[in-house]
């Protein structure tokens, strides 16, 4: 899973998504302590291997979590989802020693959390969209 990986933050490398973020995409979780907003988060859902006829097949979920703090105005984050839908909606991620990896757009969800900084509580957008895929080992 860490070609996957390392082709999700590869392919994230200079695009909208990349800018609106200003590079903060983090694996499984953000920094303790917080960090600046826009951010994003993309973890591994489930890795669930098959084995058909000597062959490994392994069916994956990756969800991405984007997280704006602007007051009373969904647009940033919505910002971001598109930016995310246009970078990864069924792109084919070509990786040395698998045949090409698909991913599929999956559930999406939104909603409002309280997160603490270092000033206090605040309210913030929470929308995370999954991705569904396969890896086939050559």
């Amino acid at each position: 899973m860490l070609a996957l990986k390392k082709a999700i933050y590869g392919k994230l490398s200079g695009s909208a998504l990349d800018a609106h973020i200003a590079g903060r995409l983090f694996d499984i979780e953000a920094p303790e302590g917080g960090a600046e907003y826009p951010y994003a988060v993309y973890f591994i859902v489930y890795n669930s291997p098959e084995y058909p006829g000597g062959k490994t097949i392994e069916q994956f979920m990756v969800q991405f979590s984007l997280f704006s703090a602007t007051p009373g105005d969904s647009t940033e984050v919505e910002g971001m989802l598109a930016d995310l839908w246009t970078l990864y909606d069924d792109v084919v991620f070509t990786i040395i020693g698998y045949k090409p990896i698909y991913f599929i757009r999956g559930n999406m969800g939104e909603t409002m959390e309280d997160h603490t900084v270092p000033s206090g509580t605040i309210s913030v957008y929470h929308k995370f969209q999954e991705y569904d895929g396969w890896i086939v080992k050559n």
